[in-house]
């Protein structure tokens, strides 16, 4: 018997009923309609995804046209070169919730720096990674040149040659984008390592912060962005986890309207996956109904919250949507499917 081309997509319709599976399966059909009926997607990367290795699947997206604008951490940007360059020197810890204050001490004489059950090695990626990376500013410093944070790494991860590859690059979702030359924001990039790093150059004299463009100019940029992208269908949003990553970006529709006084498309398609509760004044549990007041969903915005963890949910919604890319008659006749199966269980309840 022949296999299935769409194993995921038929897993989700078939096993995702209720709760959040339910949330999923339903966000994962709706990102479907927009992306099949032309309009765009945007995402918002927070956490420490790049070294939960989302790569994997978040790079043949991008390639995919699946995506098609992003907004990253600072640490999400830089990490996801690190697993290129140094994927092989990292070192797991399946145990990690068990370790002693020792244990974690340990972990630093041996110059690795512990993401939850993983480490990024001190050696083989923030230093070898300087070593390209600052002369880079030294020389655009000399030159009065300035560049968004982005810029930088989207020419250095291509510049690297294959042979320092430790990490398969088809996996390393920074190439994918840099070749894609994928519209990006990084609000809040001093927040990093090499935010950092680079402060302190700035601080010795050595570089001048004036070479990197601030976080203003990032959100007139994405002024320009926005009216491309959502031209048509509109533009969708996609947010994993909360904080900067996914607040900076979703503002630029009231901005454009209210503050540059020029009509905006609202955006498209939401959907948030995070473990953060709902709470009072949390922006990050906020319910996406409030977003509303802020004027940056509509009544009409399919909306979505996947209360669970984005290491889970972001890979299986990707690899359902790259099988719906690869088979969109297919694909369509699954979703089809499941939803009138959905309606004929709530006519049942009424």
């Amino acid at each position: 018997m022949a296999q299935s081309p769409l194993p995921t997509l038929e897993f989700v319709a078939r096993n995702y009923k209720n709760f959040n599976a339910r949330a999923t399966r339903d966000a994962l059909f709706a990102y479907w309609d927009h992306i099949r009926g032309g309009g765009r997607m945007y995402w918002a990367v927070a956490g420490a995804m790049s070294s939960a290795q989302l790569g994997i699947t978040l790079a043949p997206a991008i390639r995919a046209g699946l995506i098609h604008g992003l907004s990253v951490t600072g640490a999400n940007l830089e990490e996801s070169l690190f697993r290129l360059v140094a994927h092989d020197s990292y070192k797991d810890f399946p145990e990690y919730r068990y370790f002693t204050k020792r244990d974690d001490t340990r972990i630093l004489k041996d110059r690795m720096r512990r993401v939850t059950d993983t480490s990024i090695p001190e050696d083989e990626a923030f230093r070898a990674v300087e070593k390209i990376l600052v002369p880079m500013w030294k020389r655009a410093t000399e030159r009065g040149e300035r560049r968004f944070w982005h810029e930088y790494f989207y020419e250095l991860v291509q510049a690297i040659k294959p042979r320092s590859h430790e990490g398969d690059p088809s996996e390393c979702w920074l190439l994918a984008a840099a070749q894609a030359n994928v519209p990006i924001v990084v609000p809040g990039h001093e927040d990093s390592t090499f935010g950092n790093i680079f402060a302190s150059h700035v601080k010795c004299g050595e570089c001048s912060a004036n070479i990197v463009k601030s976080g203003i100019e990032y959100m007139a940029q994405l002024y320009d962005d926005y009216r491309v992208l959502s031209k048509g269908k509109g533009v969708g949003f996609f947010q994993i986890g909360g904080g900067i990553a996914g607040d900076f970006p979703i503002c630029v529709v009231p901005s454009i309207k209210y503050d540059l006084q020029e009509k905006a498309a609202p955006w498209a398609y939401f959907c948030q996956i995070s473990d953060s509760t709902t709470s009072y004044g949390s922006y990050s549990g906020a319910t996406p109904n409030e977003k509303i007041t802020w004027d940056k969903l509509t009544e009409q915005t399919p909306m979505f919250v996947i209360e669970s963890d984005a290491t889970i949910v972001a890979p299986l919604m990707l690899s359902a949507l790259l099988e719906c890319q690869a088979n969109p008659k297919a694909a369509d006749a699954i979703i089809k499917a499941s939803r009138a199966e959905t309606r004929k269980a709530l006519a049942k309840r009424g």
